[in-house]
């Protein structure tokens, strides 16, 4: 079962508020027993790895359920159902909407505070009814993310073998590798080279080397076993035990099976999705186009335990 939503829990929430004073923890407790999560799903967190995804939606549902006066802050990181929580109970015996929270005159009342910065203000529309903020935000960034990786695998593909070789070699000392591209990264693909294509040195004599094989294939030709083989050749033609094969398509079954057999050449295998997501997150053929701060509410500042 997947972890439910902030909406679909508000209901069984409500429910246990209505029974016994509760806290965000406990009805998290409750609420991963309610719905039979699994360890994995129980230790599942958001994206941030701030907090467990399940405890997330739980503080959600509590803050929609407090605003719409159906539950009540009674102590220090403590709640209780209100006497209208518990008819608005006996009203809904399924489940709780967001749609039927906007008929609460209080959510009403907050749904506006919070969206209007004046008199002349139009409410700001959800497009995200039941996904909790911080995630909705998430799953936008993976969008837009998803949409700029195919973007950056299309200006790829336009540019010639040499282009990408070099660019394959940007992306290694991007993430650390052998120091600055000058000093370190050499690009190879020339004639006598064994298909060689670049080399990274770890050290700065290069006693420490990192062959590099770049394939720009059309993304739906994979690299079969005998390219890794001629590669492994290569490497053992040159002494050298650490290399990475990078491709802008996949690898087939084979391939990957005979890297993973194990040899004195350690070959590390990079498809056309985990170049980009690289290209991404170490913004080789990216910028960053605005840096926007999320602020949260800082429990230690008021000392609110739950």
């Amino acid at each position: 079962m997947a972890i439910p939503s902030y909406e679909e829990m508000m209901r069984p929430i409500l429910e246990l508020a209505a029974k016994e004073d509760i806290t965000r923890r406990s009805a998290t407790s409750t609420m991963k027993d309610r719905y039979n999560l699994t360890e994995e799903e129980r230790k599942i967190r958001t994206k941030d790895g701030r907090s467990e995804a399940i405890a997330y939606r739980v503080s959600w549902s509590l803050t929609y359920l407090v605003h719409g006066g159906l539950i009540e802050r009674i102590a220090r990181g403590r709640y209780k159902a209100t006497e209208s929580g518990k008819q608005y109970l006996a009203k809904h015996p399924a489940t709780i909407t967001i749609k039927d929270m906007k008929a609460i005159p209080n959510w009403i009342e907050w749904g506006e505070n919070k969206n209007t910065k004046n008199a002349n203000a139009q409410p700001m529309e959800n497009t995200n009814e039941g996904i909790a903020p911080i995630e909705a935000i998430y799953d936008g960034l993976d969008r837009r993310n998803a949409e700029l990786k195919s973007r950056l695998m299309e200006e790829i593909l336009k540019q010639d073998p040499t282009f990408f070789e070099n660019l394959v070699l940007d992306v290694l000392v991007a993430m650390g590798y052998g120091g600055s591209r000058i000093d370190a990264a050499e690009h190879l693909g020339r004639t006598g080279d064994e298909g060689i294509d670049g080399c990274i040195k770890q050290d700065p004599l290069g006693l420490d080397q990192v062959l590099v094989q770049a394939k720009r294939y059309n993304p739906e030709n994979p690299i079969n076993r005998e390219a890794i083989q001629s590669f492994i050749g290569a490497m053992s033609g040159k002494g050298v035990n650490k290399g990475v094969f990078i491709t802008t398509s996949y690898f087939n079954a084979n391939a990957k099976e005979f890297v993973s057999r194990g040899s004195t050449q350690k070959v590390i295998l990079i498809d056309g999705d985990m170049l980009l997501d690289l290209m991404l997150k170490h913004h080789v053929g990216t910028r960053v186009e605005r840096t926007i701060e999320i602020l949260d509410l800082d429990q230690n500042y008021f000392n609110d335990e739950d």
